[in-house]
């Protein structure tokens, strides 16, 4: 009766219910410990795992990625190419086009699927294009862990995307292992930078971390491990670029290892 009654309100009341009332009470059910845990101040306590030298996110985050991608491309006359656009864990077709509906916006997966428009491997990504099908802002979210090839699939991006066009790249540090065997990689703020660096034409705007994550070493890990604590884990990590020049056959094999380091190196000997 009562579910009944729910339904028959109009959305704005039922959101408002929602997000009031039962939207805490199904977290409450699904994850017990997160509602404990909003009751203890536990920022005081995971500030500690923090790492002062990985940098946060500051203009291209997880949670704001696809409003930072509908302010910048939401435009007329742009073209926006989505890697990885099939929908997986959430319906946003419509969500996403809508919100892109000045732009030309394309979805490229390895599967076909809804909100996909061309299906490939991304390791051969400019293949499936013409020369004058370039994009102005290349988008994808919690793909590259899943590519094979990143150096190569590097290429292939900035193959496609205009001098002066943007990236935008979310993908994971430190997360559980999925979507296997084909789980490949994991990217520090600086695996990123390095994949797109100057060398290849690209200027970074922001890189970072974010989603911060206090992890310890389980009861089956070796004995000199067990129960320690792990400092500075973050779930995402963010590259947001602009492609500067257009570098013609590029190869990895002749880069040097400074060109990409941006005046870094590795910490000295103790």
């Amino acid at each position: 009766m009562i579910v009944k009654l729910y339904r028959k309100l109009p959305a704005y009341l039922r959101n408002i219910i929602y997000k009031l009332f039962l939207g805490k009470l199904l977290q409450l059910i699904r994850h017990p410990q997160i509602v404990l845990y909003s009751l203890i101040p536990m920022k005081i306590f995971d500030k500690k795992y923090l790492v002062k030298d990985v940098p946060l996110s500051k203009i291209f985050r997880h949670d704001n990625q696809w409003d930072r991608l509908f302010e910048l491309g939401n435009k007329d006359r742009l073209r926006i190419l989505e890697i990885g656009s099939r929908e997986v864990t959430e319906k946003r077709k419509e969500y996403v086009r809508s919100h892109l509906s000045k732009a030309t916006y394309v979805g490229f997966d390895f599967y076909s699927g809804d909100n996909v428009d061309v299906v490939g491997d991304v390791h051969k990504l400019s293949t499936y294009f013409s020369k004058d099908e370039k994009f102005d802002i290349i988008f994808t979210a919690a793909c590259f862990e899943h590519f094979a090839m990143p150096w190569i699939a590097a290429i292939e991006i900035a193959k496609m995307l205009k001098v002066d066009g943007y990236l935008m790249i979310e993908t994971h540090f430190s997360f559980s292992a999925h979507e296997r065997p084909w789980h490949f990689f994991q990217y520090s703020d600086m695996a990123l930078k390095v994949l797109f660096s100057p060398a290849l034409g690209f200027e970074c705007i922001d890189a970072g971390m974010s989603n911060p994550i206090v992890g310890r070493f389980s009861s089956l890990a070796d004995k000199d491990l067990r129960y320690r604590f792990i400092h500075g884990l973050y779930c995402h990590v963010e590259y947001f670029g602009k492609k500067i020049k257009e570098v013609e056959n590029f190869e990895w094999e002749k880069v040097d290892l400074m060109d990409v380091v941006e005046g870094t190196k590795y910490p000295n000997p103790e």
